[in-house]
């Protein structure tokens, strides 16, 4: 085993931003490996990016029917667990059951028959056990076991806690002696009962986190888990991440003598009615003569490249401008290929630097303006004529994360389209953000220091 060297395990692009655009690692590149599944040119892309050399790809994995099976049951049976847990039906909504295809319609199917003798958790214990049992009968077993073996790193470290291929490595590296770390990547992650793997080390971003891990998951003792900040927001600290205003403006398209309303879209399934509540922020604003004074800045979610908002941005082209997200995102391929390109993290800072308010369907968002002393608006009205007749923003705000909001004052709330125009007022002429900051105290802790707390973790014996 090789004394300092670490393995960043990447199951995706995602992650990278947090853990490879931040000063987590910065200045011990030599010490690092980085295990993925990028194609070639990400993987040449990340490497140009972060500096770090060396690279080891991870095999393809073919999930086994039984890994398949075992993996998709626990997921089941927990979710009825934790809904029971905090008494919340909503959690059930994050088991899917709009499967197409005869074979997945079957099989899922199947699951939810045998989900029914598991609802004792001392039950779901022994069939993680038995999916641990599984997972190292596999040939991809044998393959990351030469792998780690020849590589010999002291530590592996995950930058997201729930893909698929997560949980063999991690039982290989557990079986060689090679400590584990993941991190619980988002503030509503643990609810979902999408905990592929089992690791030595959970890094979580508060103690409000670390107090639902050990709710959800009373087998990991307080011992494993770490409350380290996440430097998702540190970003916002630097005032290089600010292009200035002049060039912002001119670079979007803005009028220099207008506010700026951001709307920030959710991915398709999240808010399928994101372009309506988008025509009807540009309706409200021209109807009350306000248009004259702002002008909106839509900055899409980066994996939503549908092309849905197209057709109520040509319809307010003086009024709507857009910002995309500078992410990587190649059409027709996986999620390997998806991750945010530097210059996002700049645009993302001065986005929220140079607009006034954020508007959006219960988003980090709101945590992200904060940063900024500036308001969040959060939708919380149903479209008449729906894209899914059966999607309700009620159903998204009684999500399980939304009841760590300290009272309804952390965000204001757009309950009707009418609303707006008193809505945009308030929003100037209030600035009592003392709410939000609460919320976000709890939540995501100390942000300042997330990347020091990570670093002396991982690199320094403890």
């Amino acid at each position: 085993m090789n004394k300092n060297k670490i393995l960043l395990f990447f199951p995706d692009g995602v992650g990278i931003r947090n853990y490879l655009y931040s000063n987590v690692f910065r200045g011990k590149e030599q010490d690092l490996v980085l295990f993925h599944a990028f194609d070639p040119k990400t993987e040449q892309a990340v490497k140009d990016i972060t500096q770090i050399e060396n690279t080891v790809p991870i095999p393809k994995y073919k999930e086994s029917f039984k890994e398949k099976f075992l993996r998709e049951l626990i997921c089941l049976a927990r979710l009825k667990h934790n809904a029971k847990l905090v008494k919340n039906p909503t959690i059930l909504t994050n088991w899917k059951t709009n499967h197409t295809g005869f074979f997945k319609t079957v099989f899922y199917k199947c699951v939810e028959i045998a989900s029914m003798g598991f609802a004792n958790y001392e039950r779901i214990i022994r069939l993680e056990k038995r999916y641990q049992k599984a997972i190292r009968e596999t040939a991809f077993y044998s393959e990351i076991k030469k792998i780690l073996v020849v590589t010999a790193p002291e530590k592996l470290f995950c930058s997201h806690q729930r893909g698929v291929q997560c949980a063999p490595i991690f039982a290989v590296a557990k079986d060689l002696g090679i400590e584990t770390i993941t991190v619980i990547y988002s503030w509503d992650n643990l609810p979902k009962a999408r905990m592929a793997l089992q690791a030595d080390k959970y890094l979580v971003w508060s103690d409000y986190m670390k107090e639902e891990l050990k709710l959800y998951y009373p087998e990991i003792s307080s011992e494993q888990i770490f409350v380290t900040g996440t430097p998702q927001f540190e970003c916002y600290q630097n005032p290089e991440n600010i292009i200035p205003k002049e060039e912002f403006y001119n670079q979007y398209g803005l009028d220099l003598n207008k506010k700026i309303i951001c709307y920030s879209g959710d991915d398709v399934l999240t808010c399928p009615d994101d372009p309506q509540y988008l025509a009807d922020l540009a309706d409200e604003l021209i109807k009350n003569k306000m248009d004259n004074k702002y002008q909106i800045l839509l900055r899409r979610c980066p994996v939503d490249i549908s092309g849905r908002f197209d057709a109520v941005v040509a319809k307010y082209p003086n009024l709507i401008k857009e910002a995309p997200p500078l992410w990587n995102f190649e059409a027709n391929n996986n999620w390997t290929t998806i991750y945010p390109l530097p210059e996002d993290v700049q645009l993302l800072v001065s986005t929220a630097y140079h607009c006034d308010v954020v508007v959006n369907l219960g988003s980090t968002m709101a945590f992200d303006f904060a940063m900024f002393q500036k308001p969040c608006i959060y939708i919380n009205y149903d479209q008449k004529e729906k894209v899914h007749p059966n999607w309700s923003v009620q159903t998204i705000y009684k999500y399980q994360h939304f009841r760590s909001m300290p009272n309804e004052k952390a965000v204001y709330w757009w309950n009707s389209k009418r609303d707006l125009a008193l809505l945009i007022n308030n929003c100037k002429d209030e600035t009592d953000l003392s709410s939000i900051h609460e919320w976000m105290g709890l939540i995501i802790g100390n942000s300042n220091e997330a990347s020091l707390n990570i670093s002396k973790l991982l690199l320094h014996d403890n």
